[in-house]
């Protein structure tokens, strides 16, 4: 799936999250190289479009993003980020 519609990416997000627990979290990329099926070139251009489904599901409440371990507000997120379902602790390590 090389250009998945953004209601399978937030799926997909909240599938990996779910199934991660509240106390763990995930990496944006690990929903991108799934999404692309294996393809090794193809997970890295579903990123930006990984990231806009997460902002829209933390804006609904639905996941929490997390940088360095803490939440922060959809709209303050920039870099390296990682996501999880909300009720999950602050200061998490990443995984």
């Amino acid at each position: 799936m090389t250009n998945p519609a953004p209601e399978a990416i937030a799926s997909e997000i909240l599938r990996q999250a779910t199934a991660r627990g509240a106390d763990k979290s995930i990496c944006p990329s690990e929903v991108a190289r799934a999404l692309a099926g294996g393809e090794e070139a193809a997970w890295r251009p579903l990123m930006g479009k990984v990231r806009q489904a997460a902002v829209a599901l933390a804006g609904a409440g639905q996941l929490e993003i997390l940088r360095k371990g803490k939440p922060v507000p959809a709209e303050a997120v920039r870099g390296v980020i990682r996501l999880r379902v909300p009720g999950g602790t602050a200061g998490e390590t990443a995984e």
